[in-house]
């Protein structure tokens, strides 16, 4: 599950979301060059999912009181479930069903985003001012290595499962007197600032939506496919880095052992770990094999042939 915030997809915040509402509605516009009886894909929030475009620029541009114009006005989170995530859905609820279901979710990860912010009277996502727009496909941009390498066009259709949902949030809660921003560093260190800006850690928010997710679904996520595993690998120190690993390659094994329905144990799994067995297409060796053959010596016929090796 990948979720992220940013100011705008469109690149300015600080006036009006016209311009955003219009780019979100293009999968819209394409659909009904089409077909001129196509039914849109209407924005929805909390207790509506029949918001048109026009309800959604009022109500994030009206809601704006004592902010300058210098000030954010929205921002934009995107909540894009992996592909492996997406044929999960379908298979248990088909496409339409999915699509339902993943609006529900999203409404979740506002009312977990609400509360993220620690702050009195912010308590749901009754407490903001959202729009939520469900898109079908994913567009390349120049960005793209594909596009920039010739092998794709800007605007072309990325291929796979690529259903996510965009969320235009108000700065400003639902009551249009109390400044939000997820972009805010403070994590409640200090206790007037963030009384009066509000607490929001990104990364408990991104760890919270994900866990719903799996909760909401029942669904079995993997060591690798985890935020805290890729944000481990990106942020974390030597140590930290190496502990997810481990913890990556003990799943493996597990599932190995599962599918072809051994039984099994973890001192077991810890001795295929750690000893001289193979763990993903390669002996494991301990900290003396190394040494010996960092250094040259250890490896004649009847020690390295005997066990397999090639020099």
């Amino acid at each position: 599950m990948h979720i992220n915030i940013t100011k705008s997809e469109t690149g300015n915040n600080k006036g009006s979301s016209s311009q955003l509402v219009a780019y979100l509605e293009k999968e819209n516009r394409l659909a009904e060059k089409l077909d001129h009886y196509h039914q849109p894909e209407y924005w929805f929030s909390n207790d509506r999912n029949n918001i048109q475009p026009y309800e959604v620029r009022q109500g994030i541009d009206n809601n704006v009181a004592k902010l300058s114009k210098d000030d954010a006005k929205f921002f934009l989170i995107n909540i894009s479930p992996s592909e492996k995530e997406l044929l999960y859905l379908k298979e248990l609820y088909g496409t339409e069903g999915a699509k339902a279901y993943l609006k529900d979710y999203a409404n979740l990860v506002m009312d977990a985003y609400a509360k993220n912010f620690k702050r009195n009277g912010i308590d749901s996502n009754k407490d903001l001012v959202y729009y939520g727009k469900l898109e079908q496909n994913r567009y390349y941009t120049y960005k793209d290595l594909e596009v920039r390498k010739g092998k794709a066009v800007k605007g072309d259709v990325k291929l796979g499962e690529q259903m996510h949902v965009q969320i235009i949030v108000s700065r400003k809660d639902a009551s249009n007197s109390i400044k939000l921003s997820p972009l805010n560093n403070s994590k409640g260190k200090n206790a007037a600032h963030s009384q009066k800006v509000g607490q929001f850690d990104r990364v408990a928010f991104k760890q919270l939506s994900e866990a719903l997710f799996d909760r909401t679904f029942n669904y079995e996520r993997e060591v690798k496919e985890s935020f805290k595993y890729a944000n481990t690998l990106k942020h974390g120190t030597y140590e930290q880095k190496e502990e997810v690993k481990e913890l990556s390659r003990i799943e493996q094994v597990n599932k190995v052992f599962t599918e072809q329905g051994y039984s099994h144990s973890a001192g077991l799994v810890d001795t295929l770990l750690k000893g001289g067995q193979y763990i993903g297409g390669a002996p494991a060796q301990d900290d003396s094999q190394r040494r010996r053959r960092k250094r040259g010596r250890g490896y004649g016929r009847d020690n390295d042939q005997s066990q397999g090796y090639s020099m």
